[in-house]
């Protein structure tokens, strides 16, 4: 037998990815002509503010196109600074920041500087498709910690504590959630911190979907509580979510003094800094009117209560009401079909493209995206309806 040899042995613990698999189908039958309608989106379908295109219109012909620091340029650090204190409690200082190409980098890199090979970094489920191939490719340990719709997918004080062994090096924390839309309360977040200081255990909170969020809920963020908690947390965020500036790839974290320094040295690295016209656009997003990630929360908080009225009248679908984020995470077990089998034939039949749960780590349930418009929202509720009325 032929030994593989080419590739590295952490690529092949690396699982494609399975939302990749659905709409790369969805947009080939669109090209195809098909009346495609997509629930799938992970990305605002807002455009960006014209305020922010502007100022990166004006970098461009100022010819602000050069390399910047690898951690960003100092007044875009200093307003992110600013931003942490305002929105979150934390006392970032700038050297304390790192910019990145995207929220996902931020967690890669953080995730590169405190893993060796052997450790184990506690992921909740269900989770964001990337976390655990990113612990893979630190050849380290993902260990997922199950939640359920009767603890409205949250961890647990138990459930942590049942799953720290000697080797757990990391937690990874996701509120508002992707994909459930959960929102972790102060209480909850303090019992977690109080645990994770005991047993000296870093947190990666990514805070990506802060800004969108419901029914009175506040995000709360972990590194805030004290300094405890605080010296092992790295808190991430950026600008794809609350701005709609998914293409222009600008995330950050703060943490840390010893934590982003060495960040900054992996970032020299590998990427070197970010796109420094999508900088100047961050500086308008950050520094202008916040009156756009408003508007754009109250307009998901229509097409979330538009799509839970009609899945109330689906009896084979059963959901879970986000409180962030803008997914809705459905139980399909009642159809008794996976949940690939559930997303490819609906494509197939209907034409109605979602994500299988099984990506996310739990095969009975997908996740539908509202962030699409309510004409798009509304022919794939039908379309769903009539499809789940039919016999299977």
């Amino acid at each position: 037998m032929k030994i593989d040899t080419r590739l590295s042995e952490r690529l092949k613990k690396i699982n494609p990815s399975s939302t990749l698999a659905i709409t790369s189908k969805a947009k080939k039958l669109k090209a195809e002509g098909k009346d495609i309608v997509t629930l799938a989106a992970g990305e605002p379908d807002f455009d960006t503010p014209d305020f922010v295109k502007d100022a990166a219109v004006e970098a461009i012909k100022a010819g602000f196109t050069k390399y910047t620091p690898t951690t960003g340029i100092p007044e875009l650090k200093k307003l992110i600074s600013n931003k942490f204190k305002i929105d979150n409690h934390l006392e970032y200082a700038p050297e304390q920041i790192i910019v990145s190409n995207g929220a996902k980098q931020s967690i890669f890199n953080a995730l590169t500087v405190l893993l060796n090979p052997g450790d184990d970094a506690l992921i909740p489920m269900p989770y964001w498709v990337s976390y655990p191939e990113m612990v893979n490719l630190c050849s380290a340990n993902p260990r997922f910690i199950k939640t359920t719709f009767e603890n409205n997918f949250k961890i647990t004080p138990a459930s942590l504590l049942k799953h720290i062994s000697p080797k757990t090096k990391v937690l990874i924390l996701n509120s508002p959630s992707n994909p459930t839309g959960a929102v972790y309360n102060r209480q909850e977040l303090e019992d977690i911190a109080k645990i994770c200081v005991e047993k000296n255990i870093f947190v990666i909170s990514d805070e990506i979907y802060e800004k969108i969020i419901y029914d009175g809920a506040k995000h709360e963020s972990i590194g805030g509580f004290n300094k405890d908690i605080y010296d092992l947390t790295i808190t991430v965020n950026g600008l794809s979510k609350s701005y709609s500036m998914t293409g222009w790839r600008i995330g950050y974290m703060g943490a840390p003094l010893d934590i982003a320094a060495a960040v900054s040295n992996l970032q020299d690295h590998t990427t070197s800094n970010p796109n420094s016209i999508a900088q100047k656009a961050a500086v308008a997003a950050l520094s202008g009117p916040a009156d756009f990630t408003m508007k754009a929360c109250a307009e998901f908080l229509r097409k979330r209560d538009y799509i839970i009225s009609r899945l109330k009248t689906m009896p084979k679908i059963s959901y879970f009401l986000p409180q962030g984020a803008f997914y809705v995470f459905c139980d399909i077990s009642k159809t008794k079909l996976d949940s690939a089998t559930f997303a490819s034939r609906l494509l197939d039949e209907t034409y109605v493209c979602l994500i299988p749960g099984k990506g996310f780590g739990m095969d009975d349930y997908v996740r539908m995206s509202f962030a699409t418009s309510m004409e798009q929202l509304a022919k794939g509720m039908d379309r769903l309806e009539s499809w789940l009325a039919e016999p299977k």
